[in-house]
C-alpha cells in the first residue's frame, strides 16, 4: 500500500424537514416535499458528478434516514447502515472507528459540521453545513480519522448544486 492512500468521508446534512412541534425535536419528522425535491436535485447532481462512497451511515432519525435513502436511490452509495452516534448530540467520531474506506454520514447539525473541525483540527463553529449540503474531508489512510489529520475537499451549499425552487 502507497504512503499516499487517502479515505474519502462526506457528510451530508439532512434535507428540509418538517417544523418543530413547540420548539421541540421530534425523531419522527419526515422531510417536506420540498426538502425532499431539493435533496433529490442535490444528489443526482452529485451522482452525475462521480460522487460514490463505499458505504453510507445514517442517524436514525426519520428526516436522516429517508435523505439516506434518497443518496442510495440516487446511486451514490450502498443501502444505509443506522447508528445512535449520528442522532442530534450523538458523538459522530465514534461511528468512524472502522471505516476504511470512502464512506458518506447523512446526520444532524451542529454534529456534522463539529466532527468536521475536529477531524480538520480547527475551532468548533467554524463551518455550517446547510440542509442537503455536503461537506468532503480527505485523510490518509494510515492517520484517517485522528483529529487534525483531515483536509477539506468540499463544502457545498445546495444553492450551488441546484438552482433555488
Amino acid at each position: 500500500m502507497s504512503s499516499c492512500t487517502w479515505v474519502d468521508l462526506f457528510l451530508l446534512r439532512h434535507g428540509i424537514a418538517k417544523e418543530r412541534i413547540n420548539g421541540l425535536d421530534h425523531c419522527d419528522r419526515p422531510l417536506t416535499t420540498r426538502g425532499r425535491q431539493r435533496t433529490k436535485a442535490v444528489l443526482a447532481h452529485l451522482a452525475a458528478h462521480g460522487l460514490r462512497a463505499e458505504r453510507l451511515i445514517a442517524s436514525p432519525y426519520r428526516r436522516a434516514l429517508e435523505t439516506a435513502m434518497l443518496a442510495h436511490d440516487a446511486g451514490v452509495a450502498p443501502p444505509p447502515e443506522l447508528s445512535p452516534h449520528l442522532a442530534p448530540g450523538g458523538s459522530p467520531l465514534d461511528v468512524l472507528q472502522g471505516v476504511s474506506e470512502s464512506c458518506l454520514l447523512v446526520g444532524h447539525e451542529p454534529d456534522l459540521s463539529g466532527l468536521a473541525a475536529t477531524l480538520l483540527g480547527i475551532p468548533p463553529q467554524t463551518l455550517r453545513l446547510r440542509k442537503a449540503g455536503l461537506l468532503h474531508l480527505r485523510a490518509p489512510f494510515a492517520l484517517a480519522w485522528q483529529p487534525g489529520t483531515a483536509q477539506l475537499e468540499a463544502l457545498l451549499r445546495p444553492g450551488l448544486m441546484v438552482p433555488k425552487g
